[in-house]
């Protein structure tokens, strides 16, 4: 048990960054008037989609391991 509270306060704070760098990169964008070449456009687009996915999986994985562990006990 004492591995596993590090491990989730990582996971979590995976997750919030994640979560802040996609907000900063929207709120950049607004800033901007959202202009910016194609390019430009595709790989933030590209980048907050890798970020979601990151995201979504680290937080999927937590699940599925929460429910291993009750089945086990």
């Amino acid at each position: 048990m004492q591995k596993k509270n590090p491990q989730l306060l990582m996971r979590f704070v995976a997750v919030f960054g994640n979560l802040l760098f996609i907000l900063w990169i929207i709120y950049n964008a607004i800033h901007e008037g959202l202009r910016g070449t194609l390019p430009e456009i595709v790989s933030c687009l590209f980048l907050i989609c890798l970020l979601a996915l990151n995201s979504y999986l680290v937080l999927t994985c937590l699940d599925r391991e929460h429910m291993l562990i009750n089945k086990s006990n």
